[in-house]
């Protein structure tokens, strides 16, 4: 390593601005929690460019330990994104042991701005059912390996798993250690969602009044959405003081997911006195076409109904409204849709369009692709533009995204047939290829169209994988529009686990589209056992 990684660190700046709140983005590690929402090395690299483009103080990139994918891909983002001119950040999750640290520190080492963020239980619950282990283990534990982490790298972010349902003085104990052992940020998580608003912010007032040192950390709210405050929560405690939030793209995350990124900020932003005129370093105007992002590669659509960036989140349709909007958007509007990036001018592309058009197009909304990577894409565009006369920008957030979603195939579907009609039993006829190249194929009957192609998927590859959620909708307008379908699956493991896969896919056929996203599905399936074994 070389004398600049080995003394840039990343120990918060002394010269911090504490009227800043710093943005710690999660959705590459707690977002990737969300069942199905697995995301390939180039989908991670390609989100983790983004969220720096949108200005995010901290990406967490993942939890380096839990697998050699894991690892490779926080060494990635941060031998990439962590080497940028301006570099968020990069750190890797670890709990409270040598072994989970030294994998972090390997992987976030190669980064400008490295840091180890270390955890361990501090609740009895956990303590007792869980981890096994007394208070003074606990105590004996964080003082020892939060050390151990500062021994490697300037920036060490410590938390207390289930803050929210921990003794307070216990807290406070394990806290005035973290402090003494050399941690530079302490997040204090509601890991369970159980917390209210003015309980959350009490915590963060008793942290602040009763841990020595406090004042030389910055503290850091984690808060979760099991009740559905997890946003209000960490507003509270940042009028109790906290000066960083953990957050993810579109709120996703396990169980009911995290604090929405988009909703803190656009809070701080459109009631900055509220808040005594705190700001971010976000670029709101990359809010959407992040959320689109995240949402195209995780296979997680957004609500039409979701804060900020939800289809309808500035749609108006009550007479009354209409009538208020006309004469003064701020009669029904508390913030103005370019502020958060709706007001792209959606440009067109066409067959006659040239490949540095296309690449220019791409890097607009946010994807910057190998040569590579562009050579498939411009040719899939240009498949495109023979079913379509104009293609826009949706349309290539939609084929990018399927683009991504094939990598690393097991089984390539390579032909499909549907009949299906008015009182006839739908019958699908697929053919897939393998990862040698050899072909299969097979034909079943369904109680639908859809569900013969799935039947049909299965018999081929031999897996009894179980459809629980169908989704599809149009790109764009017309009867020429793409159809993006995404798919949710049930498999299981050798060892009789349930397991979750989620896939997506966009063509002009809706029958292919949900034949790609069903087999997308499966294939992280089959990967998945194939990393286990």
């Amino acid at each position: 390593m070389s004398e600049v990684q080995q003394n840039a660190g990343g120990a918060p700046d002394p010269t911090y601005d504490r009227n800043t709140v710093l943005i710690f983005d999660t959705t590459l590690r707690d977002g990737e929690q969300s069942p199905g929402a697995t995301l390939n090395l180039a989908e991670k690299l390609e989100i983790g460019r983004q969220l720096a483009r949108l200005g995010v103080d901290i990406i967490e990139a993942g939890f380096p330990v839990a697998s050699p994918g894991d690892f490779e891909a926080v060494t990635r983002l941060a031998q990439e994104v962590g080497q940028m001119e301006h570099p968020p950040v990069i750190t890797g999750l670890a709990r409270a042991n040598k072994t989970d640290i030294d994998r972090a520190w390997a992987a976030v080492q190669w980064s400008k701005k490295p840091r180890i963020h270390t955890f361990i239980a501090t609740s009895d619950i956990h303590l007792q059912h869980k981890l096994r282990i007394t208070r003074n283990d606990c105590l004996e534990q964080v003082g020892e390996m939060v050390s151990y982490a500062h021994g490697l790298c300037q920036d060490v972010e410590f938390s207390p798993e289930d803050a929210g349902r921990s003794d307070p003085e216990f807290l406070w104990q394990v806290l005035a250690i973290a402090i003494q052992s050399g941690a530079t940020t302490l997040n204090i998580p509601d890991t369970v969602g159980y917390c209210t608003p003015s309980e959350y912010a009490a915590m963060i007032e008793g942290i602040n009044k009763n841990v020595p040192g406090i004042g030389n950390v910055i503290l850091s709210a984690h808060c979760h959405n099991d009740l559905g405050l997890a946003t209000a929560n960490t507003l509270a405690g940042i009028e109790a003081g906290v000066r960083q939030v953990e957050v993810t793209i579109n709120g996703i995350g396990e169980r009911a997911g995290n604090t929405s990124l988009e909703e803190v900020v656009m809070a701080l932003h459109t009631r900055r006195q509220r808040f005594g005129n705190l700001r971010t370093n976000i670029d709101t105007t990359q809010l959407v076409r992040t959320s689109r992002m995240v949402s195209a590669m995780t296979s997680i659509t957004v609500q039409p109904n979701k804060a900020i960036v939800g289809a309808n989140a500035f749609a108006h349709e009550a007479g009354i409204h209409q009538d208020g909007m006309l004469k003064n958007p701020l009669t029904y509007e508390i913030m103005r849709p370019e502020m958060v990036g709706w007001n792209e001018t959606n440009l067109v592309l066409g067959k006659h369009s040239g490949r540095h058009a296309f690449s220019e197009r791409l890097k607009t909304i946010g994807y910057e692709l190998t040569r590579e990577e562009l050579d498939k894409a411009f040719e899939r565009f240009k498949i495109l533009c023979d079913k379509k006369k104009i293609v826009t920008e949706a349309d290539l957030e939609a084929l990018v995204a399927d683009q991504f979603e094939s990598i690393n195939e097991v089984y390539k579907l390579n032909a499909l047939n549907v009949t299906s009609g008015t009182g006839n039993v739908p019958v699908a006829s697929v053919r897939l290829v393998d990862e040698e190249g050899e072909a299969h194929e097979d034909a079943a009957l369904g109680n639908g169209p859809v569900d013969a192609v799935c039947n049909c998927i299965n018999r081929i590859t031999g897996v009894d994988a179980k459809l629980t959620e169908f989704h599809v909708h149009a790109v764009t307008e017309g009867i020429d529009a793409i159809a993006d379908v995404t798919i949710r699956i049930e498999m299981t493991s050798d060892s009789g686990k349930r397991m979750v896969f989620s896939g997506r896919s966009a063509d002009t056929d809706t029958l292919v589209a949900s034949g790609k996203a069903y087999l997308s599905a499966l294939n992280k399936g089959l990967r998945r056992r194939q990393t286990v074994k």
